[in-house]
């Protein structure tokens, strides 16, 4: 029987799951979770990159310790983040998506290239924290100017395991500095905005092999296996882990709400812009979605009153509020507050309590999907029956129940650990076991 080892990083904590074929379906053991959160530090919010290498190296160690032989391992996380290197030395600090440096990069980006003729180029929608205007910021900050390369999360931790440098397509694609057509850089707007191009080496498509663990790795955590690329964009992985219809919608639920369909070519349009949907790169198609702000909003309103989901799940449906608010507001990308956040969007018809915030979080959720759907059916002139609801949000009953009543579709929830599913469905194709 072949193992094979997912470490999956999300935006609030990271797991190491095992998979493996027995009896014709695909078996899934976590052995291994820790919390990956971002810092606060005086350059804002930013990642602690090296305890959160310690982490993933303690989770193979305990995968070697049950399972004495791994056939590989592969790495996802969530996109847009990197860390630049000098050579083999890191650049610090590492700075979060979440980090209100983003915003300086905007302007700058757009004083040279107008969004409308980026979106034309990349297909990839807007939003302050993408790839290309953290690297703007990095550029007119001077921190470029000693920068080798730059690597995206997974590449980076996937490099400091095997010793090898990648550019993994679907990562990649989600920083909008791809050509959506030819799945490359595109030279044209790097050159445009003077980011040096030695950065921007080949791009590496999911599924290859790039080498095996490094003999210092494997004399920590006591093993060696291969290091497979996945879909490292934790969507794209994701969207590997099940079969969906034509006419079917999928819904990924985790702390961001990724909504769309598996389109075999780009699709960009006046529409398509208009409604900021992107097309981030997929295992042999284009992820075509509209990116909500998901279950962050839920579970910073939890953390910041401490009271827990079963709690939340229990009193939610006694309510018969229905307030709602704009989920993307940007109010609510990292408010020292949540509730206050929250509180501040709905002061027309303000909550009596938190139970009713939650209820209304749950409610404008529903409504954001349902607003999505009607504009996913518009760009593509097609209709869609079904939803598929991946995710660690697809086990909250009462927003799938929502769900279902805005958007008047039948809702399949498949509360699975859907990236690290599809993370070791790739795994087992390159090793010929699928």
């Amino acid at each position: 029987m072949k193992y094979y080892l997912a470490i999956d990083l999300g935006a609030t904590s990271g797991r190491h799951i095992i998979g493996y074929q027995k009896n014709g379906k695909i078996e899934l053991e976590e052995i291994y979770r820790f919390e990956t959160g971002m810092d606060v530090s005086n350059d804002g919010l930013v990642w602690n990159i090296p305890r959160l290498l310690k982490e993933i190296i303690e989770g193979i160690k305990i995968a070697f310790e049950k399972y004495h032989k791994i056939e590989s391992l592969s790495m996802d996380t969530w996109g847009v983040d990197y860390v630049l290197m000098d050579k083999e030395k890191e650049i610090s600090p590492f700075y979060a998506y979440r980090n209100d440096r983003c915003s300086n990069g905007v302007k700058g980006v757009h004083d040279i290239i107008r969004f409308e003729e980026l979106y034309k180029h990349t297909g990839i929608q807007f939003a302050e924290f993408n790839t290309i205007y953290q690297l703007f910021d990095d550029l007119q900050k001077g921190r470029l100017e000693k920068a080798t390369d730059y690597l995206m999360l997974p590449s980076y931790f996937s490099y400091k395991l095997s010793g090898v440098k990648t550019h993994e397509y679907t990562d990649e694609s989600t920083g909008a500095l791809l050509d959506a057509k030819t799945c490359n850089y595109d030279y044209e707007i790097i050159d445009k905005l003077s980011l040096p191009k030695k950065l921007f080496n080949e791009i590496q498509m999911p599924g290859e092999c790039i080498g095996y663990l490094k003999p210092e790795i494997q004399k920590e955590v006591g093993g060696n296996c291969k290091v497979i690329l996945c879909a490292s964009h934790d969507t794209g992985s994701a969207f590997e882990a099940i079969e969906v219809p034509d006419d079917g919608i999928v819904l990924s639920s985790g702390t961001w709400s990724l909504l769309g369909i598996k389109s075999k070519k780009p699709i960009i349009s006046d529409n398509s812009l208009k409604a900021n949907y992107t097309n981030e790169g997929g295992v042999n198609y284009i992820r075509f979605l509209k990116n909500i702000m998901g279950m962050w909003i839920n579970n910073q309103m939890k953390n910041e009153i401490g009271c827990s989901q079963t709690y939340i799940n229990k009193n939610v449906i006694l309510t018969s509020y229905k307030e709602t608010f704009d989920v993307n507001n940007e109010s609510l990308l990292a408010p020292k507050s949540m509730k206050e956040a929250i509180l501040n969007l709905l002061k027309s018809n303000p909550p009596k309590n938190d139970i009713e915030i939650f209820a209304s979080i749950y409610h404008s959720l529903a409504l954001s999907y349902k607003n999505a759907i009607e504009q996913l059916e518009e760009i593509t002139n097609k209709k869609f029956n079904s939803i598929y609801i991946i995710g660690g949000g697809a086990k909250n009953e009462y927003l799938n129940k929502l769900v279902k009543e805005y958007t008047n579709k039948e809702v399949v929830a498949l509360p699975i650990e859907a990236t690290a599913l599809g993370n070791i469905k790739i795994q087992m194709k390159a090793s010929k076991e699928l």
